[in-house]
């Protein structure tokens, strides 16, 4: 993938923050994926709008209903991470 060199201006002490947060990755890599994460958000933003424009706002039952899965997810991911560390602390 072909690369180009920009500059960019960020407040000093985010920059601080993102490098320590960015160590063996690099701050090139960890700029290019914050940067590829917002836009993939504003993509969906964007869908979201869209959606909306086609088949009207979501109700408050619908949004219900979405966080209601999201915490079912959230709960199952839980689960899993803490079987995962449990089978790993057996294999030790």
């Amino acid at each position: 993938m072909a690369t180009r060199k920009v500059t960019v201006t960020i407040p000093e002490e985010l920059l601080d923050e993102i490098r320590a947060e960015a160590a063996d990755r690099g701050l090139s890599a960890y700029v290019s994926e914050a940067l590829r994460l917002k836009r993939d958000r504003d993509r969906l933003r964007e869908l979201a709008v869209w959606l909306q424009d086609e088949h009207g706002p979501v109700t408050e039952d619908e949004r219900s209903a979405a966080r209601a899965e999201l915490e079912d997810l959230d709960t199952e991911h839980e689960r899993r991470r803490a079987a995962g560390s449990h089978d790993a602390g057996e294999a030790a």
